[in-house]
């Protein structure tokens, strides 16, 4: 359930003074490019040093608009088409290699390095220019895919854009990233940014209809991306929101108003207050760091270091922030909640909304649950440990929540197979070593049949050109699924995109469904809802596609049905794989019986008027798969069995010799021929099984204590025996 690009920094040199037209529009922006590049070579008054590189512009938003500013740090290089820096060219999805099925890895800051980088970059852009709201595009991004969406990044309380800085490279990869920096001294209203906002996303959706507009918002610049989708219904957006203030007026902040105006600007408090919640939990910081191995010694150096910066980072905060910016933003913070509460129910983003549940400057747990019910379309995730200023803290990785999410669409509606985002070795190593325990315990046997019918231990056997559409029996509860795609990876390089039950892609709802958490894996491994469309596409596009034919009925089944196939009495699959010349491998696994026993299921539960009302429910809201089918397999009543626990055995698969379909295609156009295929790929899967059953009576090491001694013995990444083959 379970594909990949390189990309490459841009090589620009930074330049000296520039200018920036005051007219933000796309016409604009094209007929800057020579000017600015021309310009760029006139003054080169910055060091070669300068690691910070923005393509940037700006726009009336009041009537004292500026004709000229200057970033220090900046190269005047125009926007070209969709938002792209014509420097900034290099690698799109064509350009990868096939030989690896995931995306390039990207090292992740810890948060005290996401923390230094955000006041270098807030110092430079916080340079008195005189200049009004302005985006820019930071230009250190590696080359991403081609017609990426475009990503609107609405700052918080400090203005300068720079928030986002640790996410850059990642973000960059997938999305055409702008930014918008509010100058220090700036007094533009709530209203008037608002305005600058749909005034730029009007532009950009009239050059690329197609495209949509993610608006990443923290703090303040949730509420303006709130405002901005109220205003926009029909506008395709999608919100990702960070803390939004729209509960500011429940914030421990807002009485301290009054006291903030009276105090002396040498008395100013607040700054070390906000650098507190920048910085994060000191405690979370030791834990992460002696979770990637450092030692008590370096940790502890590390963590000295930090107290003897953090005074550095006050002045560069009481210059982001002066006493009377400060409290214009407070006071802009007040008008802002209170607009955008009173029109949430006009929003119809889809919005993805991330709250902390140790955020010190609003309530944010409260305010997301409340979103949550009011907004039409919201996924919400919480994140017990971290404070107010989420980006910034340790570990966390915005592209990797929005893969979990299946939230990165490149067009209208979401493709599970060209927007898919495939996850890059760190992401792969998590939910791998999480499983670890469960692959230790289940000690799974993995065979595969030679073309010249030879069954040999390993995976030798699978094709390793797709598509290849991998058919076989859904072990209880999915179980087979974890050891499976592991190997797959490992030993073969090969990604399973498992074709799975739409129940994992809704909507949380408490108290009906698992936690979201528990399904991220499976997207994050490329899996995608049951259709005849996305099986399509998987397989134009050579895909290794897993498939269970018996899908819930199988999964979920009654006591003593192991290893019975429930199976749709027409093929389904044969002429979808016969069109693309797949190669079917059949498959079985066995092994659940010596897990556990199913004591109370779906007979038992229908008996009880509790359990009975609740599978209804469930069922109505998300079985919508083979409604017009017959027999026992159109019995997709959602329910959970429940499962008595035996000691452990051990997982067998075995995979059968590859079914060509090439060349077939005259021959099987008759439905007959078809059904034929489709009852030999049934058989062979029941023949795996049957061999597998058969022969694990002669493993020696089926129990989990024989294969602990082994280990014991042999050391613990011995491979552990099993019977003659």
């Amino acid at each position: 359930m379970l594909s990949p690009f390189p990309g490459a920094k841009s090589s620009m040199a930074a330049a000296g003074a520039c200018l920036f037209p005051p007219v933000f529009s796309p016409a604009r922006r094209r007929r800057t490019e020579a000017s600015a590049a021309a310009g760029s070579n006139q003054n080169p008054r910055l060091s070669s040093s300068s690691a910070r590189r923005f393509a940037v512009s700006t726009e009336h938003v009041s009537s004292a608009a500026a004709t000229a500013t200057t970033f220090p740090s900046s190269r005047p290089v125009g926007f070209g088409e969709n938002g792209r820096s014509p420097e900034k060219h290099g690698g799109t999805a064509s350009d990868q290699s096939s030989s690896s099925p995931f995306m390039e890895d990207v090292e992740l800051e810890s948060g005290r390095e996401r923390l230094r980088r955000f006041f270098d970059e807030a110092k430079d852009l916080t340079r008195p220019d005189g200049g009004p709201p302005r985006w820019f595009s930071p230009l250190e991004c590696g080359s991403r895919l081609e017609k990426s969406p475009l990503l609107l990044y609405l700052p918080g309380l400090d203005g300068t854009g720079a928030g986002l800085t640790s996410q850059y490279k990642k973000l960059g990869k997938v999305f055409d990233i702008w930014c918008l920096h509010i100058p220090v001294m700036d007094r533009t209203s709530f209203l008037d940014l608002v305005r600058m906002v749909e005034r730029t996303i009007k532009a950009e959706t009239n050059r690329s209809p197609n495209r949509p507009i993610y608006l990443v918002g923290e703090s303040l610049g949730g509420c303006l991306a709130l405002a901005v989708a109220a205003r926009n219904p029909d506008t395709d957006l999608l919100l990702i929101l960070a803390n939004p203030a729209t509960s500011f007026d429940k914030s421990q902040i807002q009485p301290l108003l009054p006291l903030l105006e009276l105090m002396p600007e040498q008395l100013q408090l607040s700054y070390p207050f906000i650098l507190s919640l920048m910085a994060g939990d000191p405690w979370r910081t030791f834990n992460a760091s002696t979770e990637k191995g450092l030692p008590p010694q370096q940790t502890v150096g590390e963590l000295s270091k930090d107290l003897l910066t953090m005074p550095s980072y006050i002045s560069v905060l009481a210059d982001i922030l002066p006493k009377e910016t400060l409290l214009w933003k407070l006071q802009m913070l007040k008008s802002a909640s209170a607009y955008t509460s009173s029109r949430i129910h006009a929003v119809k983003a889809q919005t993805l909304l991330l709250t902390s549940g140790k955020d010190q400057l609003l309530p944010s747990l409260a305010e997301g649950a409340r979103l949550e019910d009011a907004l039409q379309r919201c996924d919400l995730r919480k994140f017990d440990d971290s404070g107010h200023f989420l980006f910034l803290e340790d570990g966390f990785d915005l592209v990797t929540i929005i893969k979990c999410l299946s939230f990165y669409r490149r067009g209208k509606s979401l493709n599970y197979v060209s927007d898919y985002l495939p996850p890059t070795p760190a992401e792969y190593k998590k939910p791998c070593e999480s499983n670890r325990w469960f692959d230790e315990i289940t000690g799974p046997v993995m065979l595969s049949t030679l073309e010249d019918g030879r069954i040999v231990r390993g995976l030798d056997g699978i094709p390793s050109e797709g598509p290849v559409l991998y058919v076989g029996y859904h072990m209880l509860l999915g179980l087979e699924l974890v050891p499976m795609v592991i190997r797959f990876l490992n030993q073969r390089n090969i990604l399973l995109r498992g074709i799975a039950h739409p129940m994992l892609f809704e909507k949380y709802r408490k108290g009906q469904t698992l936690e979201p958490a528990f399904y991220d894996t499976f997207r994050l491994m490329g899996a995608a809802p049951v259709s005849g469309t996305n099986l399509f596409k998987l397989l134009s596009s050579k895909s290794h596609v897993l498939l269970y034919p018996g899908g819930m009925r199988e999964a979920l089944h009654r006591k003593g049905e192991e290893y019975k196939l429930f199976w749709p009495e027409q093929s389904e699959f044969v002429r979808m794989a016969v069109r693309f010349g797949a190669k079917i491998v059949p498959f079985g696994t066995v092994g659940e019986d010596d897990f556990g026993e199913v004591f109370f299921d779906y007979d038992d539960q229908m008996k009880i008027p509790y359990f009975r009302d609740q599978i209804r429910q469930m069922t109505e809201e998300f079985a919508k798969v083979r409604t017009n089918a017959t027999g026992e397999v159109a019995n997709q009543d959602v329910h959970l069995p429940w499962v008595r626990p035996k000691i452990p055995g051990r997982f067998y698969y075995c995979f059968g010799k590859p079914i060509e379909t090439a060349g077939r295609k005259q021959e099987l156009k008759d439905r007959e021929k078809s059904h034929e295929l489709y009852l030999e790929v049934k058989s062979e899967v029941e023949q795996c099984m049957a061999y597998l059953r058969e022969k694990r009576e002669n493993d020696p090491y089926r129990s989990i204590f024989s294969r602990l001694m082994y280990r014991a013995t042999h050391g613990s990444t011995s491979e552990i025996p099993t019977y003659e083959l």
